[in-house]
């Protein structure tokens, strides 16, 4: 419900906004600050007015902030949405990628590849995708690797299990 909310906001705000991508990165900052536990509690808390949140909001963004940005937040604050802030800055960071065919993934794994590796494993991507991805690693206790870029829809998975599984299940069915 709440992406459904975001899209129809970020979609209001990208008709009139210019540079989307500046304001995009002005919300992932702002998307940093909500994330802050404090700040998280003041915004879903009743008992602090709508007025004074939509002012601590705002004045994070300073004095020279876009006339339509600060519009658009005290738009959010009358209409108790400023906690939607995260979500808008989703969508409009994967308008972004969409337009500019440039995705973000991550690749999990039990060791970190190096620099090599990790660029031929993003040309063979692109090259299946049509698409340029950057992928940052993470390390899990997945005995393989997983690669899995979220807004593509793509996820691939190699483990040394499945691989003895399915190795396995091969010589059975031959004999």
């Amino acid at each position: 419900m709440e992406e459904l909310i975001a899209k129809r906001y970020a979609k209001a705000l990208s008709s009139v906004i210019k540079d989307i991508s500046a304001v995009a990165n002005v919300l992932n900052v702002l998307t940093v600050a909500i994330d802050t536990p404090e700040v998280r509690t003041v915004l879903l808390s009743p008992i602090v007015p709508n007025e004074k949140k939509t002012e601590m909001i705002l004045s994070t963004l300073g004095e020279g902030a876009d006339v339509t940005l600060v519009n658009f937040i005290k738009i959010l604050g009358e209409n108790k949405r400023l906690d939607l802030i995260p979500a808008i800055a989703k969508v409009l960071n994967s308008d972004l990628q969409k337009v500019s065919n440039e995705y973000e993934g991550v690749l999990k794994s039990k060791e970190t590849l190096d620099a090599a590796a990790l660029g031929n494993l993003e040309k063979t991507l692109k090259k299946y995708t049509g698409s340029s991805i950057k992928l940052k690693q993470e390390k899990s206790d997945l005995d393989g690797l997983r690669v899995s870029v979220d807004d593509l829809g793509i996820e691939v998975n190699f483990s040394k299990q499945r691989v003895k599984e399915q190795l396995i299940d091969f010589i059975k069915k031959s004999l």
